[in-house]
């Protein structure tokens, strides 16, 4: 049996504890009434009634929630490796690829936690209520399944204008998540250019379109939920008078059945019942709203990039990378096990992304693109990325178990050791994310020698010698001359001292 299956049944059985009580309750009075003994028998009906009803809604919470969980778990494990390997023009920002993953997957966790077990217990819970009611009162019986039908023409009114306002909401909130972190990300830019006033009310605008809309989903909310209570209050109300008449002999036809005050009063203990599931619907009609949101913005996500196809050298065959108003290529060249090529070209012509595409993480526009799987291919970027931890967990980065004597040659050919001699705690010096004490051309060697600790076989740099000066320049070019004699090695450059010793020159 499936989770959301036992968890709707859990929900289900409550109503046969709340019979069970009910049952007691209608007893313990008839007795009380007459004057019989049958109080006690009354007391441990309902007494056991509220146990079971105590278990049931103990276990749907639980059951529920696991297979929320394993829903979380499972999406996330097929998620999170999709969103890391989009690219591209297509691909979502930094903070709405957040919001896919977290927020997005927690609202498909709630909604298969709560709305789903309670839905499938609000399809079958009013039948078994109606059933239960019709061996005490078949008129009581009928009116709570009559109210039914309005109910239900009126809660589809409402929710399909539910669904349009959380899809609305949704989306609000992922582009306020994008907006929020591509800000934060260049906050030092924005005060820079004294910015703040304009981003300031661009982010109070998207803020206050989130309010917007969700305002407009608790106002469709707030309908449904009086949708509801109007017809639960209309059942127990005629319920009530029926019960009533027909004790009296009041009512202004000729009643099917004759009720007892057992009957009676059991069919009106009975009659909130029929309506509670659709409570309980109501009560988490919201995660219903977003989590169905959610489902659709994660359908829409783009498909993930497709590698190239793996190989043991490099080779591109009029390959073409496209981007909204711009083309790189075609371009063509093979690379085998060693060698050096330098792709040259002024700034913004894609030195960068025809390297992104070599490494797998863009997909060519057009054209044939063999090259190495990804755990073959050390990059060392303009702007390594650097983690909040020490100097040498950095270092290891791509190759944890690396030898110190490894390390210790690595910073040497890249002309930083004498940085770390300056440094009291050498390799162990604690570093932000930002490199807050490293100048950007010792940020830039700090990562080719992380590429270098990695020793893979192929090696991607982007623009190695930039922000250097001619000595510490020289030394990288030759460090990366002699690594060309044992590994293939591309790298993207200005300039045209390294170009010169390249075995090819792509000009874009």
């Amino acid at each position: 049996m499936r989770i959301p299956k036992a968890a709707g049944l859990a929900w289900t059985s409550d109503i046969i504890g709340a019979g069970i009580f009910a049952w007691g309750a209608a007893s313990a009075l008839e007795a009380r009434l007459e004057g019989t003994s049958g109080m006690a028998t009354g007391a441990a009906l309902m007494l056991l009634g509220g146990l079971l009803r105590l278990a049931s809604l103990y276990g749907a919470q639980v059951l529920g929630f696991d297979e929320g969980r394993l829903l979380a778990r499972s999406r996330r494990a097929t998620l999170f490796p999709h969103l890391l390997s989009l690219a591209g023009p297509a691909a979502p920002a930094l903070g709405a690829t957040a919001t896919l993953a977290i927020d997005h997957v927690a609202a498909e966790q709630a909604k298969v936690a709560r709305f789903d077990p309670v839905r499938k217990s609000a399809t079958m819970a009013p039948i078994l209520v109606v059933l239960v009611v019709a061996l005490q009162s078949r008129v009581a019986a009928l009116i709570l399944f009559l109210t039914l039908i309005p109910f239900v023409i009126g809660m589809i009114l409402a929710g399909g204008a539910a669904r349009q306002a959380a899809d609305r909401q949704m989306a609000a909130i992922t582009a306020l998540s994008a907006l929020y972190v591509d800000r934060i990300r260049h906050l030092p830019i924005i005060r820079h250019f004294a910015a703040e006033d304009r981003i300031a009310r661009q982010a109070g605008g998207a803020a206050e379109d989130v309010a917007e809309r969700t305002i407009a989903v608790l106002r469709a909310a707030f309908l449904s939920s009086a949708v509801l209570e109007f017809f639960a209050a209309l059942s127990v109300a005629l319920v009530a008078v029926y019960c009533g008449f027909s004790l009296l002999g009041l009512l202004p036809f000729n009643p099917p059945e004759q009720l007892d005050y057992r009957a009676a009063f059991f069919v009106l203990v009975m009659a909130p019942e029929f309506y509670l599931p659709m409570r309980r619907l109501a009560a988490a009609y919201h995660e219903k709203q977003l989590g169905e949101a959610a489902e659709k913005a994660l359908a829409q996500v783009p498909e993930p990039v497709s590698r190239p196809a793996a190989s043991d050298h490099v080779s591109l065959q009029s390959v073409a990378i496209v981007w909204p108003g711009h083309r790189i290529g075609p371009i063509s060249f093979e690379l085998g096990a060693r060698g050096l090529v330098c792709i040259t070209g002024p700034t913004g012509s894609g030195k960068t992304s025809l390297l992104a595409a070599i490494a797998g993480q863009v997909a060519p526009s057009e054209g044939a693109l063999e090259t190495l799987p990804a755990e073959a291919i050390a990059w060392a970027g303009q702007v390594p990325l650097l983690l909040p931890t020490t100097l040498d967990d950095n270092l290891r980065l791509g190759r944890p178990d690396a030898g110190e004597d490894e390390v210790a040659a690595a910073m040497r050919a890249v002309g930083l050791d004498a940085l770390v001699a300056r440094r009291d705690n050498g390799l162990a010096t604690a570093i932000d994310h930002h490199g807050a004490w490293l100048s950007g051309g010792e940020r830039r060697r700090l990562g080719l020698a992380r590429a270098l600790i990695a020793d893979r076989p192929l090696l991607l740099a982007d623009e190695p010698t930039a922000d250097l000066d001619a000595a510490s320049a020289d030394q990288i070019i030759a460090l990366l001359k002699a690594e060309a004699q044992r590994r293939a090695v591309i790298v993207a450059t200005h300039d045209e001292r390294l170009a010169a010793l390249a075995d090819q020159v792509i000009a874009l």
